[in-house]
């Protein structure tokens, strides 16, 4: 498979070094707007012919039309900001290419209820191109990393294999991070962090369709696995919530997606709103117009670099609430990551890794014709047990805890008499 990589931040630093071994990569095109960062990669991976550099503005679709016919590639794979996404999936149809992104197109928020009604959904312009992107004979999946990517992928599994019927899916996503000299660090891209914090969080419930509430609503405690302990999480703006109704019933009734942000870090995020920093419109400083948001994410500590003075692991799942043979089950599915073994393993720290592995088994997938569509996808659309079953060779093994139900009693009941 020949890949056009457009954006080399931290994430696709982390695809690329992840796949470079990958026998079904023939060549993956370094593309940045940065050309400087682009060579810094390819120098890193030490291999300039499977791995070229281009320089590339992401929101010119003629350009990155020019670089994918130039490269004759298979696949465009989107690394960058999701406010790239509808130049980047438009060139990747008019190229005839394969298409993969980690985030879906931007909502925007209903202009008189923000808060209690949906507007435009994140995804929503790229699901209305499916039939072109269908009929054109070529395969977009969407929100491929691990959240949205791999947490999908958990919630086709349950809903196949481990429930007969559903009830609830939440994914629910926390840390125990600590970072040298930072009390408030961005872990993932400052610019989406903000985008999605700060967005009406968006549910799914059946009998009400898909709705909004306030940022930072319905908080819980939850007990994360593998030592990270009780985290509060709130209500996040999540691709996931628009995705798993699409394609899961089984008489599911609701689906959430929440994050433990913590209360420092949720201070910082509204007073960022309060001074309008959080702001994607340009505004006049000087004789310059420039967004604030722009201007925070270029001041605030790259998260792509804060890798060395990181500790803790990250965890992120899918929680699950069902019935299974007539008793009722709750499990979590999740993947854990250490930032120091990432770092050591991967050279990345642990939010960034842990994103860029799904995309990459994905790709695998792709290539190896195991999954396959024609049109515009979520990772819930194709078989979750070939995804899942590499995650342990790609050094990302998921876990599983059954959590208090009818089910786990009676599990245990077998075990006690097995003994």
């Amino acid at each position: 498979m020949k890949v056009l990589l457009i954006g080399v931040g931290g994430v696709g630093e982390a695809i690329a070094s992840i796949s470079k071994d990958r026998d079904w990569l023939e060549k993956m095109v370094l593309a940045d707007y940065n050309l400087k960062r682009a060579e810094e990669v390819q120098k890193k991976l030490g291999d300039e012919n499977k791995f070229p550099i281009e320089q590339v503005d992401a929101s010119n679709k003629e350009e990155i039309v020019t670089l994918a016919k130039k490269h004759k590639c298979d696949l465009i794979m989107n690394g960058c900001d999701p406010s790239f996404n509808e130049s980047i999936f438009d060139a990747a149809y008019e190229a005839g290419c394969n298409y993969m992104d980690m985030a879906m197109t931007l909502s925007k928020p209903h202009p008189e209820e923000p808060y209690s009604k949906s507007y435009i959904k994140l995804g929503d312009y790229q699901f209305e191109r499916a039939k072109q992107w269908e009929d054109k004979g070529i395969t977009a999946i969407v929100g491929s990393g691990v959240e949205p990517g791999m947490a999908d992928v958990f919630a086709r599994y349950g809903a196949d294999y481990l429930f007969d019927e559903l009830e609830e899916i939440g994914i629910k996503d926390g840390n125990n991070f600590v970072a040298e000299g930072y009390s408030v660090p961005f872990g993932f891209s400052i610019w989406t962090t903000i985008e999605e914090c700060l967005n009406p969080p968006v549910i799914w419930e059946r009998d009400k369709g898909w709705y909004t509430t306030e940022p930072f609503s319905e908080p819980e405690i939850f007990e994360l696995p593998e030592g990270i302990g009780p985290v509060e999480l709130v209500n996040v703006e999540h691709e996931e919530v628009l995705l798993v109704p699409r394609y899961i019933d089984k008489g599911l009734k609701r689906v959430t997606f929440k994050f433990g942000l913590g209360n420092d870090f949720i201070t910082m995020l509204k007073n960022l709103r309060e001074l309008g920093l959080h702001r994607k419109d340009k505004v006049k400083v000087g004789d310059v117009y420039v967004s604030p948001r722009d201007v925070v994410a270029a001041t605030a500590p790259n998260p792509a670099y804060l890798g060395p003075r990181l500790t803790g692991k990250t965890c992120a799942g899918t929680w699950i609430k069902g019935k299974k043979d007539g008793k009722e089950r709750q499990v979590y599915l999740y993947q854990v990551a250490d930032n120091q073994e990432c770092m050591k393993t991967f050279g990345s720290q642990a939010v960034v890794a842990q994103t860029a592995f799904p995309p990459v088994i994905m790709m695998e997938l792709l290539a190896e014709g195991i999954w396959s569509g024609k049109g515009v996808f979520g990772p819930e659309a194709f078989d979750a047990v070939p995804f899942m079953e590499r995650m342990e060779e790609y050094k990302f093994p998921y876990g599983m805890t059954e959590m208090e139900s009818e089910y786990k009693s009676m599990l245990e009941e077998v075990a006690a008499t097995k003994e």
